[in-house]
Order: C-alpha cells, then sequence, then structure tokens
C-alpha cells in the first residue's frame, strides 16, 4: 500500500491529540511528516501531549508543501481558513468540527475540493458510532418504515471554565455539540421545511450564554428534536439518539462509554405501559479507538479505493442548518482559557 503523507495543522481543537494518536497507529498507511500551531499558548499547553512525541514542529507552509494530506485540528474559529489554504494547494482534507467562516467561504472549500477531487472528510464522531451505524443499517433496510420521530441529546455538566470557552460562540453548546446531532438528522432525513429554536441561558456559574438549548426540525411528517446542555446533571450518560417510525423504533441511550442500544418492532405492542424491546448487542469502540476507523476511511477516500458516504453536498447543508438554528455562524471572541 502506498504511505500518504500527513501533517496537522493546529493542536487547539479538543480532538486533534486523538486524531494525531489514530494516524501514529497505522504506520502502513501515513507517514507523519509533523504538525504546525502558531499559538503559543497551544504550544505552552499542549505541546509536550504524547500525540505529538518525536515529531517536528513546523510552519503551517512547510505542512501544506510536505503533506498529502493534511489534518485541520486548529481552534474552532480557524478550522475552514486553513481547510481553504490546504485545498487551494491541492491536498486532501481531514477537517475537524463544526466549520468555522461563511457559508460562503466553507462552501467555497467544498467547492474546490470537489472540483480538485481532493478527498473532504469532517471530523464527526458518531458517525462511527457502531450503534448509530446500525441504526442507518435498520433505516435503510426498511425496518423502521416511515420515519416520524427522532429525538437527539448530547448533553454535559460543564466547569466554569468550559463554559467560558464556550462564550466564544454564536449559539453556544448547541454549535459545538448541536453540530454533531444536526449531522445524523441531516443524514437520515435531509433538509427540514423548518427550524425553530430555544436558546436559553440559564447564567448559571456566572456565565452567560446559550447553555440550555432545543431546536426543533419539521418535515413532511416528522419532527426531530435537538435537546444540548451545559447545565444537566449526568448529560454524559443520557445522551441518546431514538428513531421511531412506522413499523419500529431504536433507542441508543447512553450513546457512547459505553453503548446500550435497543430495538422494538410493532410486534411487541402487546401491552400497555409496558417496555418490549430487543437489545442490540454492538461492538463498542466509543472508549478506545473511537477515531480509528475514521482515519482508516480517510486514507481510503484518497486512494479512491471507498466512496465518502457524507458527501460535500451533505457537509454543507450540515452546516446550513446549523448556522440556521444558531442564528448565523459567528464568533464573540478568541480566548482559549
Amino acid at each position: 500500500m502506498k504511505k500518504i503523507k500527513i501533517g496537522q495543522i493546529g493542536i487547539g481543537h479538543n480532538h486533534g491529540e486523538a486524531k494525531m494518536k489514530a494516524v501514529r497507529k497505522f504506520p502502513d498507511l501515513f507517514e507523519v511528516v509533523g504538525y504546525a500551531e502558531e499559538n503559543e499558548r497551544w504550544i505552552e499547553k499542549r505541546g509536550d501531549w504524547l500525540g505529538y512525541e518525536g515529531l517536528p514542529r513546523l510552519t503551517v507552509e512547510q505542512v501544506i508543501e510536505q503533506s498529502d494530506a493534511i489534518l485541520v485540528e486548529s481552534d474552532v474559529w480557524d478550522l475552514t481558513k486553513y481547510a481553504k489554504m490546504c485545498v487551494d494547494a491541492g491536498k486532501h482534507i481531514h477537517m475537524d468540527k463544526p466549520a468555522s467562516g461563511t457559508l460562503e467561504e466553507y462552501k467555497y472549500v467544498l467547492d474546490t475540493a470537489k472540483e480538485k477531487g481532493l478527498a473532504v472528510q469532517l471530523g464527526y464522531m458518531y458517525r462511527y458510532n457502531p450503534a448509530v451505524l446500525e441504526c442507518f443499517e435498520h433505516i435503510r433496510n426498511g425496518d423502521l418504515g416511515e420515519i416520524y420521530s427522532i429525538n437527539a441529546e448530547m448533553s454535559t455538566f460543564h466547569g466554569a471554565e468550559y463554559k467560558k470557552w464556550l462564550t466564544n460562540f454564536g449559539g453556544g453548546i448547541m454549535y459545538i455539540l448541536g453540530s454533531h446531532l444536526v449531522d445524523l438528522i441531516v443524514y437520515m432525513m435531509g433538509e427540514p421545511k423548518k427550524i425553530t429554536t430555544f436558546l436559553k441561558h440559564t447564567g448559571l456559574d456566572g456565565v452567560d450564554f446559550e447553555d440550555n438549548n432545543l431546536a426543533v426540525l419539521e418535515y413532511d411528517k416528522a419532527l426531530a428534536r435537538i435537546y444540548v446542555s451545559s447545565v444537566e446533571v449526568n448529560g454524559y450518560g443520557r445522551r441518546q439518539l431514538v428513531v421511531s417510525g412506522s413499523k419500529g423504533t431504536v433507542n441508543i441511550c447512553p450513546l457512547e462509554k459505553g453503548i446500550r442500544m435497543t430495538y422494538a418492532d410493532t410486534s411487541m405492542n402487546g401491552k400497555t405501559y409496558e417496555d418490549h424491546h430487543i437489545v442490540v448487542p454492538v461492538e463498542d469502540n466509543t472508549h478506545h479507538g473511537r477515531y480509528d476507523d475514521m482515519m482508516q476511511d480517510f486514507y481510503a477516500y484518497i486512494q479512491g479505493t471507498k466512496d465518502n458516504p457524507f458527501t460535500y453536498e451533505h457537509d454543507y447543508l450540515v452546516q446550513k442548518v446549523l448556522s440556521e438554528i444558531v442564528g448565523g455562524v459567528r464568533f464573540n471572541g478568541k480566548n482559549i482559557d
């Protein structure tokens, strides 16, 4: 197999080191040239992390020049800026999420990549969640029938420092975590007919931002609800995806660390108020190595041995819907503490 020369731009994204660790697990696929970080404060905070051990620190220009493909893992607000530099230079990109900049700037990145035949992979981790993939298979097989309802929740109970960081983003926690759920819903259902949002500020810990959020996406017959919060006790343990249709319901809760998935069909409608279901066994990759398959697919996309099911058009639509939910993509500042 031909090795892909790969570098990383930015170490400021919270998932950046994990991506580099995943790439380094596959030396037969990737030759890591090094990483770049233009913000010295990130070097102080993360430069000695294990994922970057032994790698040369390069300039952004050197990473682009020396690489066939690039992991774009900068501060969120710079992701699209660096992605544009990469595709302009003819480089494949794995770009973390959610995209930044204006919709027009992001569209330019995707359009340019498509025109040049460059792979673009977004870092939405639930695309590789085994229970989510099983749910997609139920939908493709027609097991759930016509989809009428989706309930997606991804909450936390954040500390004050992380909340301060979230004040950078219009939409707060909806922008950062809600994007994961928008990605799944748009993949299953396409573009909604109408979007209604409720972005609430609790002010807990004296930090004022959108930390208690609900969005309702309307389709011809279906409703999809997205709830994300920074103030939900046991939010991690209640992360869930429930997809219900005319023939069956899939319930994944919790979504990760570890996963529990159940399935019910109309044959289980026997007794009122009783929870009839079957537990679906899935191999849980959310504790360790949840980016391994993602990075192996990135290699396959570049080599042309596998098609990315998440198309350029899909990735743009995700950002468009997210922008409508949060009232336009905007950044309030660039503090990293």
